[in-house]
């Protein structure tokens, strides 16, 4: 049976895919076999393997990495404290990293049901006031609504519910963090909150971290038609991000999650990612990377959904660039939400490097 559906996955994403790469006018990539003279070879411009790609970040943190290492091999949640602890508050890092200690609990859960993430409940059983165990905790039990149960369902709802009330306590032991009011955000999405007790919670985090990317994504998905708003609301609220953004923030790129939030399942129009709406917002994209500090820790964020849009526009030199920054991480958006994020990687980049080559590229001509 798991043949079976890898073959029904395997001839939908040739469906999408495949006219780029049968594709045989001017330019264009023409299909050769495996090994073959002519064929384009992603390790050739020092790209990782797709079984060495690493899931669980979009970007490096090797501080993040090391602990996250130590912590599931010994069990011991106390470097994980300490490195909270030690994350300022006022920036993306504090959130990726809660969300990432949140996701290896949640995962180490799934493999492992009763025993998996044993670390994290030892962690808020002997530290019941550690503000990091408090944020983790309640990201962790969001992961788990979605992860474990069909949303709406009462399961569901009885660990939102949960989630709530921890990271209200998470609120209370650090008063200044944004992180706990962001997960809320993402509670608030689960349980259908209405627009103005969203707004509510909006209001607590934009108080704390009003140029908060990773805020203004998880505010994103509640405005979204298949949540609580609409194709409008949500490109008002991502366009509008944008225009308050100053310079060298990340919000520029926002409107591009807006677009691929409501990208039809199924695109019928030929040239759908060179139209107007969506050529715009990718030039935005590009320009908020191209503006950013090179540290920025959501850079990698825009950067991958960058390389979605680039590759299904056929801008291959342009997604060349953004894979030479990303490759060897993709524990990000788009490459998460499928089942394997490392294989649905691959096929793009491996798409990238077949049309830059046709188009005249080589490992010569990209610069680093």
């Amino acid at each position: 049976m798991d043949i079976l559906w890898f073959l029904i996955a395997l001839g939908l994403l040739f469906g999408v895919l495949g006219p780029y790469v049968m594709r045989r006018r001017g330019g264009g990539i023409r299909q050769v076999a495996p090994g073959a003279p002519d064929a384009a070879d992603p390790e050739a411009y020092g790209f990782v393997r797709q079984e060495d790609q690493d899931v669980r970040l979009p970007g490096a943190d090797d501080e993040l990495l090391h602990v996250l290492d130590v912590v599931q091999a010994t069990q011991d949640w106390k470097p994980a404290s300490r490195l909270l602890a030690a994350t300022g508050k006022d920036g993306e890092v504090r959130w990726q990293r809660v969300q990432a200690f949140a996701g290896a609990a949640s995962l180490e859960l799934q493999e492992r049901p009763g025993v998996g993430g044993a670390w994290l409940r030892t962690w808020r059983a002997e530290a019941p006031k550690d503000a990091g165990g408090a944020a983790v905790h309640g990201e962790f039990l969001v992961q788990q609504a979605w992860r474990s149960s069909a949303a709406g369902t009462d399961d569901f709802r009885i660990i939102l519910e949960e989630a709530r009330k921890v990271t209200e306590e998470a609120a209370l032991l650090a008063p200044g963090d944004p992180v706990p009011y962001i997960t809320q955000l993402a509670v608030a999405r689960g349980l259908g909150y209405g627009h103005e007790q969203f707004d509510q919670v909006w209001a607590q985090v934009i108080d704390r971290a009003p140029q908060h990317m990773g805020a203004h994504l998880a505010a994103l998905h509640y405005w979204c038609e298949k949540w609580h708003g609409s194709r409008e609301e949500a490109d008002h609220f991502a366009t509008t991000a944008a225009a308050r953004a100053p310079h060298g923030s990340l919000l520029a790129a926002l409107p591009l999650f807006a677009v691929y939030e409501h990208v039809p399942d199924m695109v019928m129009v030929q040239d759908f990612f060179r139209t107007a709406v969506v050529a715009k917002a990718m030039d935005g994209a590009l320009y908020a990377v191209h503006s950013a500090r090179p540290d920025d820790p959501m850079l990698a964020h825009v950067r991958h959904l960058l390389v979605w849009f680039l590759v299904r526009g056929e801008r291959w030199a342009e997604a060349m660039h953004q894979l030479v920054k990303v490759d060897g991480h993709v524990g990000a958006v788009p490459w998460t939400l499928s089942g394997d994020p490392a294989a649905e990687f691959t096929v793009f980049r491996n798409l990238a490097v077949a049309g830059y080559e046709a188009n005249g590229g080589s490992p010569a001509t990209l610069p680093r």
